[in-house]
């Protein structure tokens, strides 16, 4: 899959190269760069955008398939977790206590999982801090 980011960052640093053998005047090399710099963050700005304009759309879709992909990925990890940190514990402990086992439990290696649930509770964070201070994020 194509990187757009990954593609300005290497065209940014391949002009930087191209400046600097260019303009060997320290000066107007990085006035140069500063330019570059900035088309940088415009493109990144600009495919940010561009995804949240999707990202909004498809939460805004009528189809269970379509906008209920997020909480889906949020109830998995959030299942994930549970298991991880609480039921599989529980279980280990009294299959050992009880009933004297002594083989492994199966684990969930977590760290993806909570990776996105983070990831997801940061963002909502940020929306219940905008809502608690009547901060309007609707314009586009």
């Amino acid at each position: 899959m194509f990187d757009v980011i990954s593609a300005v960052k290497a065209g940014s640093e391949l002009a930087n190269g191209i400046i600097e053998r260019i303009w060997p005047n320290p000066e107007e090399a990085d006035k140069r760069k500063l330019e570059v710099l900035k088309i940088e963050l415009e493109s990144h700005f600009n495919i940010m955008s561009k995804q949240l304009e999707i990202s909004i759309k498809e939460a805004e879709h009528p189809s269970l398939f379509v906008a209920g992909a997020r909480p889906f990925i949020l109830w998995i990890c959030a299942f994930g977790l549970a298991y991880a940190s609480i039921l599989e514990p529980l279980a280990r402990f009294i299959a050992v206590v009880f009933f004297e086992y002594e083989g492994d439990f199966p684990q969930i290696d977590t760290d993806l999982t909570l990776q996105i649930l983070l990831g997801m509770l940061g963002l909502a964070g940020m929306r219940s801090h905008d809502k608690r201070f009547k901060v309007e994020r609707n314009k586009l």
